[in-house]
């Protein structure tokens, strides 16, 4: 069996243990996106209750736990210029990376600091690369771990709900089209507040700056 007719294979059969390993591949380098498994898992849920959503949350969020570690762990090993040279190469470009993509990522997470692994898990663009430049800057695992854990947790119940609400009003011919639409609205908006909240703490911080500057 190929690996697209496995991945085929696995999305067509969803259960806790095909969750898990899918949403471990798409938190990887391996370009899986979690609108494809998550959002028919919920679907599932509740058009039969063979699946239970908390689950389901539950079960994705590890996965993405798991492939979010080895890139972090790849990351912190290999360093730098090897994973860059992997990026550019033919092998990376079949994963669908490449130098921008990288420079993007490690961009995002030096401009929003260790924030950036809870909102990568947010970000289309970014949510499966984010790990990468966390284990370049040797991140301390324990907050690299909590702030993926709640990142990804939220994303999963973001897309179960989804899922397990257009049940009810979408045909499962139109559900990856409607989820994929809405979870890049979802995406940016959450980001559009990240980043009125940092400016806000910035401005709140010069401001205290000032005053204590005024009163010596």
């Amino acid at each position: 069996m190929g690996s697209i007719a496995f991945l085929e294979w696995c999305i067509e059969h969803l259960n806790y243990w095909t969750i898990t390993m899918l949403m471990a591949i798409e938190s990887s380098f391996i370009p899986v996106p979690s609108e494809i498994v998550i959002p028919p898992a919920a679907y599932e849920a509740a058009a039969t209750g063979h699946l239970n959503p908390i689950l389901i949350v539950f079960f994705g969020t590890l996965g993405s736990i798991i492939g979010s570690l080895v890139n972090y762990k790849l990351a912190l090993w290999l360093g730098r210029p090897l994973i860059y040279r992997f990026a550019n190469s033919k092998i990376g470009h079949v994963f669908l990376l490449s130098q921008e993509k990288m420079e993007h990522a490690e961009g995002y997470f030096n401009n929003h600091g260790g924030l950036s692994v809870f909102l990568g898990r947010l970000v289309p663009a970014v949510r499966h690369l984010i790990s990468i430049p966390a284990g370049l800057s040797r991140m301390k695992l324990s907050h690299f771990l909590l702030y993926t854990t709640l990142g990804a947790g939220l994303w999963n119940s973001i897309l179960t709900g989804m899922g397990y609400y257009l049940q009810s009003i979408v045909p499962k011919d139109q559900l990856l089209s409607t989820v994929t639409h809405y979870s890049h609205e979802v995406g940016l908006g959450f980001v559009t507040i990240a980043v009125l909240a940092i400016l806000y703490f910035v401005f709140i911080g010069a401001k205290k700056k000032k005053k204590q500057n005024t009163a010596k």
